[in-house]
């Protein structure tokens, strides 16, 4: 900041020093045009037309003499405009003496009060500088909360403010992820850990060994799925680099007719209507996770006798299931990962509560918008809005072709 306190003086001085060297200038042009001929006019009134002054010069100093009766007019204008000229350029060597001087102090003031002003222009930015150095994990919550007018200063404190709230919020988000994918994948473990020491005990009966089997495969199935789930969001975090066009009423037919089977086990009704076209530019496999877990999701958590509302518009994908109640306010909450409209552990055959999180990264990602709701009666509404796609024209290259959505977590 000194640097710049340093520039904003010289830059402050010189356009001063300019200024006043201009000033002076023009001062100095527009008097000597007009002083010599003022001056010898005002001579010549003075001095008589029938008198004239001779001087004389002695060793040390002049002298006045007798004056004398002269009839030479010519002489007398003479005399006139030699002492107008004298006192011209007398006049005109004071100016330039006061008005050096007077430059000189105005420029020594100048800088003293530029750099004051200079200091008290970054004193802002002196503030946010100090304030960023110190900022570590622990004290996130600290804020410059910036007081003064509006201003360019103000503003830029207010976003440093704005950034920090972002900020923190970014690490809360990865601090309960990284806290919560640790949890789930410590029961795991444990649940393996248990089940091999109770299988391998002295002569276990064999439907003990059996049941522990079970147990180790499905609770391999599940840890397997949640590696892969959480893959899959790292992999939808980033930007996609090829798009195409997808057609998602066909991906959302498809994704239902799938989880009709899972649909009935649960005995939940699925009423699906995808006959209206809705192009996507993106990616075909992202697209379709994005699908399948929203109607899986709207599946798994209802009720015996419920249904799930799966509806394709020209812009956008709905999908409407009853269930249980869900706050308003925990809505949003329910997009963040590990997160599941009912806190209660986790089933044989239940997600780790990536699903939305994955569909609102998916969502992201293809520049679309995901919007949720409470229904009155229980259940959620959410809906996906998908911009226009590109002219056909202007379609990027097909990507290189990704892993089977078989092959992925749902």
């Amino acid at each position: 900041m000194n640097s710049e306190r340093a520039r904003l003086t010289a830059l402050y001085t010189g356009l001063l020093m300019l200024v006043g060297i201009l000033l002076t200038g023009l001062v100095y042009v527009l008097l000597e045009q007009g002083l010599d001929s003022r001056l010898g006019v005002a001579v010549s009134r003075a001095v008589p037309a029938n008198v004239t002054t001779e001087w004389k010069q002695s060793s040390s100093t002049p002298r006045r003499t007798r004056p004398a009766q002269r009839s030479d007019a010519g002489g007398e204008i003479d005399l006139a405009a030699k002492v107008g000229d004298a006192a011209g350029d007398a006049a005109l060597s004071r100016l330039l003496t006061v008005s050096g001087v007077s430059l000189a102090v105005f420029t020594v003031v100048s800088a003293l009060l530029a750099w004051w002003m200079a200091g008290r222009v970054l004193r802002p930015v002196g503030v946010i500088t100090a304030r960023a150095r110190r900022l570590t994990g622990a004290n996130l919550h600290e804020r410059l909360d910036l007081r003064g007018p509006r201003g360019e200063l103000k503003e830029l404190a207010d976003t440093f403010d704005q950034m920090l709230d972002r900020i923190e919020q970014l690490v809360a988000a990865r601090q309960r992820f990284a806290a919560n994918a640790a949890h789930e994948l410590r029961t795991s473990v444990s649940v393996q850990r248990v089940a091999a020491e109770i299988g391998l005990a002295d002569d276990p009966p064999p439907e003990k060994v059996a049941r522990m089997r079970h147990k180790l495969i499905e609770n391999a199935e599940s840890s397997q799925r949640l590696i892969e789930s959480l893959l899959l969001l790292a992999v939808s975090d980033q930007e996609l680099a090829h798009r195409e066009p997808v057609a998602l009423h066909e991906v959302t037919a498809d994704c239902a007719a799938n989880l009709r089977e899972d649909a009935a086990r649960r005995s939940v009704t699925l009423d699906v209507r995808a006959e209206e076209r809705l192009p996507v530019e993106g990616d075909a496999v992202l697209l379709e996770h994005a699908v399948h877990n929203l109607i899986s999701n709207a599946v798994r958590y209802n009720h015996s006798g419920g249904t799930v509302r799966v509806r394709v518009g020209p812009d956008a994908l709905e999908v409407v299931n009853t269930g249980p109640v869900v706050p308003p306010a925990d809505v949003p909450l329910l997009f963040e990962p590990f997160r599941r409209a009912e806190q209660r552990s986790r089933g044989p055959r239940e997600g780790a509560g990536l699903g939305l999180s994955i569909v609102a990264s998916i969502v992201r990602a293809h520049g679309a918008d995901v919007r949720a709701r409470a229904n009155k009666d229980g259940g959620l509404a959410i809906r996906v809005e998908f911009p226009q796609p590109a002219a056909p024209g202007n379609s990027t290259p097909r990507p290189e072709p990704r892993p089977s959505a078989n092959t992925l977590a749902r």
